[in-house]
């Protein structure tokens, strides 16, 4: 690592001198530790990154966090962008069974939840996240034994790990001129654009690169934008976690593998256990979408998914279904 241009970079983008120290310190354990198997920050294989991350997990989990932000800011630096790619398998979702946790007291009650969760430890940050599905069939199979159903919906529906700010009043001032309907084509082409900077800067979307071809996968189906509307449904589809290796592989379970975004179940679907987990666990999922549309319209809206990978699904398809008062304020039009 050149420590000086590293550090120019961090000033640059005006972070603070604190977190540049501690960024640096992050960066220096790592190649300590890589150096023990003769690598560098160069020659390693980002795939290897897990192994610095169940290690940190093994002395000290509070770090990891730290280390994958300092990480990441590294990887921007050097443009070793797979070290992102690899950081956000890690990472990803990593607080949805801590919410979980809690929202189970906030709703039902610690005995609730501390028999649900009995003799479980939660899979921390930094594991690998292959392992994270074993954890979640537990815990779904006794929470819908202990709860049913709906009220196992109800705790998965706000969606457990959130989702980063959106531009809401940008979109309701669009939706207001648009209409609905030109709304999501607007969303559509935005994201396609999106996509064609991240091809021709060669950086990444999300944790995937971009070329021509994902472009068009984009292009050609409206759905893996914010949806179609169909009355008074807005079907949308999840575009691919890695949209790349989705196209290219033969395999429907790969296939369904690189579909899926949820650390906490995407192991099983590699592995082929996937029929273990209750599939309302896609609750959470939909969520995901309710966060954004329940600020949209102001009030809270129904989101269920359709079909997913987790019920064997090539596709992750959800419907949003809008509120009576919207349709009748002609917003569709």
């Amino acid at each position: 690592m050149n420590e000086r241009h590293f550090q120019e970079f961090l000033e640059n983008n005006k972070i603070d001198e604190s977190i540049i120290k501690n960024y640096l310190s992050k960066i220096r354990d790592y190649e300590k530790f890589l150096n023990k198997e003769n690598l560098t920050l160069e020659t390693v294989e980002p795939k290897k990154l897990v192994d610095y991350t169940e290690y940190l997990v093994s002395i000290e989990k509070e770090s990891v966090l730290d280390f994958l932000r300092a990480l990441m800011n590294y990887a921007n630096y050097s443009k070793k962008y797979d070290f992102i790619t690899e950081a956000i398998d890690i990472a990803e979702s990593y607080i949805a069974m801590e919410t979980l946790f809690s929202r189970i007291v906030e709703f039902h009650g610690e005995q609730i939840r501390n028999e649900i969760f009995k003799d479980l430890i939660i899979p921390p940050l930094g594991v690998h996240p292959e392992r994270k599905p074993e954890f979640t069939k537990i815990v779904m199979k006794r929470m819908e034994d202990k709860l049913g159903k709906e009220n196992s919906i109800r705790l998965l529906s706000p969606c457990l790990h959130g989702r980063p700010p959106d531009d809401i009043e940008g979109d309701k001032k669009d939706i207001k001129e648009l209409g609905i309907d030109g709304f999501l084509v607007k969303k559509h082409q935005k994201l396609i654009q999106r996509l064609k900077k991240h091809r021709d800067e060669g950086t990444l979307e999300f944790a995937q690169y971009v070329d021509d071809e994902v472009i068009e996968f984009v292009r050609n189906n409206q759905m893996l934008a914010e949806g179609v509307r169909e009355g008074n449904i807005i079907y949308l589809c999840k575009h691919p976690y890695q949209i790349k290796k989705f196209l290219n592989v033969k395999d429907d379970k790969m296939k369904r593998f690189y579909l899926c975004y949820c650390p906490w179940i995407r192991g099983a679907l590699k592995s082929g256990t996937e029929s273990e987990i209750s599939k309302d666990f896609c609750y959470c999922s939909a969520g995901w979408y309710k966060l954004y549309w329940d600020q949209i319209f102001e009030q809270s809206v129904k989101v269920e998914p359709i079909k997913t990978a987790l019920d064997g699904a090539l596709e992750c398809k959800f419907a949003v279904h809008l509120p009576e008062n919207v349709l009748n304020s002609n917003k569709t039009k």
